[in-house]
């Protein structure tokens, strides 16, 4: 018996030697280089073209060049970046606004080789049904010449920021910032935007969209708030951003809006209270577009 043990072990030990040696000769040369497992792609394009589709308004078709490609992210320039997940190779995409779009695609070939490449997409006309009625919207440089201020109570401040307007303070501070659009009887609206904040205590941030004409030390209320954040509702208490239609607690109507008659009417936005917190709230990306 004990013969027999002895015999099994020496078998297995050679076993794993042989087993080892086969292993080690299987090993691509390629791997132990650092060049992947001998099944990378080595010639993964991005590049890519954009086609206008005959007959839609600022809409284009995006097609990766490569055909073999396991997958492609799309940075379309509409503020997201890169997705989490894998798109498509051909894809579709409406630029309601009028301006200059850097698209860029990250092809994916075999064994996780990627390659970038970028194109540069200018829109002319923004769509006339669903184009940003609102001018200066991203806050970018100059954009302040594009928007009235009203200071209620100096505690509180509107100040442009790296690409965002600030409103910041408390102490009772309130102010107050608005814009002229005109609209079209009948029609369907939404205004929304991108708010950002650490937090407030006891403060109110509301958006109003109005026919009547806002006067310098006045409150502002034509047309009650359409959308808002508001402590003592529960919003805005604690560090939010997104869109103000996603974290609204107060107003009516999810910030569509219809009018009766054509005309002008006021973009409104203000906010004040005790504490608009140590980063203040910063708007961005402020939006009132046609829908259907």
């Amino acid at each position: 018996m004990k013969k027999s043990i002895y015999t099994f072990s020496k078998y297995f030990a050679w076993l794993g030697i042989v087993t080892a040696g086969v292993l080690t000769a299987c090993q691509p040369d390629e791997f132990e280089d650092g060049n992947g497992n001998g099944l990378s792609d080595p010639g993964v394009s991005a590049s890519f073209t954009i086609t206008p589709v005959a007959g839609k308004n600022n809409t284009y078709v995006l097609a990766a060049n490569q055909t073999d490609l396991i997958g492609v992210l799309w940075d379309k320039d509409d503020g997201v970046g890169f997705p989490k997940k894998l798109g498509k190779a051909v894809d579709t995409v409406f630029y309601p606004d009028a301006g200059t779009y850097n698209i860029v695609l990250k092809a994916f070939g075999r064994g996780g080789v990627s390659a970038t490449a970028a194109q540069t997409l200018t829109v002319e006309t923004s769509d006339p049904a669903a184009g940003n009625l609102v001018i200066g919207g991203k806050m970018n440089p100059g954009d302040e010449t594009s928007w009235n201020f009203v200071t209620y109570n100096a505690n509180a401040t509107f100040t442009m920021i790296d690409g965002k307007l600030i409103a910041s303070g408390g102490s009772g501070g309130h102010v107050g910032v608005y814009q002229t659009i005109q609209v079209e009887g009948g029609k369907k609206y939404k205004v929304d935007m991108t708010v950002t904040g650490s937090g407030a205590t006891d403060t109110w941030f509301e958006v109003y969209v109005g026919t009547a004409a806002p006067v310098d030390g006045q409150d502002y209320k034509d047309g009650g708030t359409r959308l808002g954040l508001n402590t003592w509702a529960g919003c805005g208490k604690t560090a939010f951003n997104g869109k103000l239609s996603a974290l609204s607690c107060s107003g009516t109507g999810g910030g569509v809006v219809t009018f009766e008659q054509s005309g002008t009417v006021y973009l409104f936005v203000r906010t004040g209270g005790s504490n608009l917190g140590t980063t203040g709230i910063a708007i961005d990306n402020v939006e009132f577009r046609g829908t259907k």
